[in-house]
């Protein structure tokens, strides 16, 4: 395997009526859409990644979830967002191909997946268990390159309102981190937009959800105009990635591409 193909979808905040919307935006079809959007591109990936919120609040989302992933003969990594039901989660999706929580090994890759959710809370917190789970995960990654999934940001978005629902215990986790060389990405959803940065040679990425957007840098709530998407990643062997953001529009997709070589 030369290079690790993902795609990543997140916070889809699905409903058990097919028809309901989450802040002007039918949440089903946005995901049906982006799903086929994905599949009449570069198709198949190696595995899908699913970043929280598969629902809103509604377990009776999750048949939804099930009958457009299960039968695409692709594993499915999934971890919970705070508008999961995790019982009904972990009910509705498992066994194969959905992978919930743990670490996969993909080529030299190692994805880890955990949960952040803290019960009743918009704000998200790392166990002590599941930063042990971290540690472990890493330190035993042997020659393998690493990225870490969660649904909460572990930095700072710029958005003061977002900010206050963040992970809370960013500082143990980063701590974790910081102690393992072998870390090449961090991807989270929540956030509902896109972010790229680097931080101490660890890419730090957040995708847009496939449905409404947040707008960026604002001090107080609001929702953005720009359309529902998701994110394709290359993992290569020599621990650089390579990343697209792409728009679903209406009747063309826009994408924004960039690469990073390993630090």
């Amino acid at each position: 395997m030369s290079a690790v193909r993902l795609t990543h979808f997140t916070d889809p905040h699905l409903y058990g009526d097919e028809n309901e919307s989450l802040r002007g935006v039918a949440t089903l079809p946005a995901l049906t859409a982006a799903l086929a959007h994905a599949r009449a591109r570069d198709w198949p990936p190696d595995a899908l990644l699913v970043t929280g919120d598969l629902v809103q609040d509604d377990p009776a989302g999750y048949p939804h979830f099930r009958r457009l992933f299960g039968a695409l003969g692709l594993p499915v990594l999934c971890l919970p967002g705070n508008h999961d039901e995790p019982q009904a989660m972990q009910r509705e999706l498992s066994g194969e191909p959905f992978v919930l929580g743990g670490f996969v090994d993909l080529g030299r890759w190692r994805i880890v997946l955990l949960d952040s959710c803290l019960p009743g809370s918009a704000s998200g917190a790392l166990s002590a268990p599941a930063l042990a789970a971290l540690e472990e995960a890493l330190a035993g990654a042997g020659t393998r390159h690493c990225m870490v999934c969660l649904h909460h940001h572990p930095v700072p978005m710029a958005s003061r309102w977002l900010d206050r629902v963040g992970l809370t215990n960013a500082a143990e986790f980063l701590h974790v981190i910081d102690g393992h060389r072998n870390v090449r990405a961090i991807v989270w959803g929540h956030v509902h937009q896109s972010y790229d940065a680097l931080r101490q040679g660890v890419r730090l990425l957040a995708t847009p959800s496939t449905c409404a957007q947040f707008l960026p840098n604002a001090d107080e709530f609001a929702v953005d105009r720009r359309p529902p998407g998701y994110r394709t990643l290359e993992l290569h062997a020599d621990g650089s990635l390579l990343t697209e953001v792409v728009w679903v529009e209406r009747h063309a997709g826009g994408s924004s591409r960039s690469a990073c070589s390993a630090a």
